[in-house]
């Protein structure tokens, strides 16, 4: 397996007093930061890897990642992961504007139905799903799709009982508005500890957008699962909850219920962000470290040759980052709200591009790879989900 070198910021948040941020190549006072060069770990490949295994024994010891299997493969421009109870998958599809169902036992496909109203294009499409909160008794399922004219969210009753393609009841309206384009359409949609929906959108490449409060472009938007802004929401009546994003395709949530997110750089940084309530990312003024105090910096920064993060998942005290041009998973260990150790990258190039990560209740992980969207060098069966094991 290659191993390469990245290049990353280590940033050490402090409280609440960080909120702010500090913007500037040189850190604040008492705000340690050190940049450096760190070599990616070895990736074990174990022929008959554990059932199960244990977690590492601190945040920042590197852990073995192994391949446990292939949940299924066959997938076209696959997007959006979410894990039913009982273990299946639903997974979207960017182009063809469905919606599947994977069982988690033999990995068999069956049609749940396709979204009415998708209009693929660049990359817009059907893109991020989430399970309601209520799902074992509403089987609300929510899903963030491009039209001709916008980017929004729609939630769906799911009744499995029904034919294939035909299991998805009329859709509800969440929230519309969100500028769409070619590029830069975020897209990724999770439900909070708190019950809230979060969004993240792009800029759609008009630039401006990100630091314009009235728009709902290059945001992390935070709504009741009705649409509506929710409680305690920093500008009142807005769903905007942090604004200054260029691209964000990654939400997760830690055990303290602290949000992180990836977002795609430019031509210089990619980052992985702590999520502060009302926080200024800096984009388009700052790509990864900025020289103003206003805006708040990333926790991690990656050249975009080493990363471009999509989606990401917390789990065993780490956040774990696909990577679509790095082609890489990263693992960043953490204590609290800063780094334990430098990033870990795991699979350089084996799987080719990587677009969603995300913890299983089983203890696993489900990688699911990204070749056939126009963008990649797709191997035979791609794209597929693989179940990945962490000890």
């Amino acid at each position: 397996m290659l191993r390469r070198t990245a290049v990353v910021l280590l940033t050490l948040v402090l409280g609440p007093a960080a909120a702010a941020g500090c913007s500037s190549a040189e850190p604040a006072p008492g705000t340690p930061s050190t940049v450096g060069t760190f070599a990616s770990s070895p990736l074990p490949t174990p022929a008959s890897p554990p059932a199960s295994a244990p977690v590492p024994a601190s945040p920042g010891a590197t852990p073995s990642v192994a391949v446990q299997g292939t949940v299924t493969d066959g997938l076209r421009s696959p997007w959006g992961l979410a894990v039913l109870p009982g273990g299946d998958l639903l997974v979207s599809e960017r182009d063809d504007g469905r919606i599947l169902r994977v069982a988690a036992e033999g990995g068999a496909k069956t049609e749940v139905g396709t979204v009415p109203g998708v209009v693929p294009g660049g990359e817009g499409g059907l893109l991020g799903l989430a399970l309601s909160p209520g799902y074992a008794t509403d089987h609300l399922v929510y899903a963030y799709f491009s039209t001709a004219n916008d980017n929004r969210i729609v939630r769906f009753p799911y009744d499995p009982s029904r034919p294939a393609g035909q299991q998805l009841g009329d859709p509800t309206v969440v929230l519309t508005g969100i500028p769409h384009g070619p590029r830069h359409n975020g897209g990724r949609i999770a439900f909070g500890p708190d019950g809230m929906l979060y969004a993240t959108t792009g800029d759609s490449s008009n630039r401006a957008l990100a630091q314009d409060l009235s728009s709902l472009g290059g945001k992390i938007l935070r709504v009741t699962p009705d649409g509506a802004p929710a409680p305690g929401n920093p500008f009142p009546g807005s769903p905007v909850y942090s604004y200054g994003h260029r691209n964000v395709e990654g939400i997760a949530f830690d055990p303290q219920g602290r949000v992180w997110a990836s977002e795609f750089g430019e031509d210089n940084w990619d980052e992985l962000n702590l999520v502060r309530a009302g926080g200024n990312y800096g984009w388009p003024e700052v790509e990864g470290i900025g020289d103003r105090p206003e805006f708040i910096d990333p926790v991690v920064r990656w050249r975009t040759s080493e990363s471009s993060p999509s989606g990401i998942a917390y789990a065993d005290g780490a956040v774990w980052v696909a990577g679509l041009r790095g082609t890489s998973v990263w693992r960043v260990p953490l204590d609290g709200d800063h780094l334990a150790a430098a990033p870990q990258e795991f699979f350089d190039g084996a799987y080719g591009r990587l677009r969603t990560v995300v913890a299983d209740p089983d203890g696993t992980l489900l990688l699911m790879t990204n070749n056939t969207d126009g963008r990649g060098d797709p191997r035979p069966g791609d794209d597929r989900i693989l179940r990945l094991t962490v000890g």
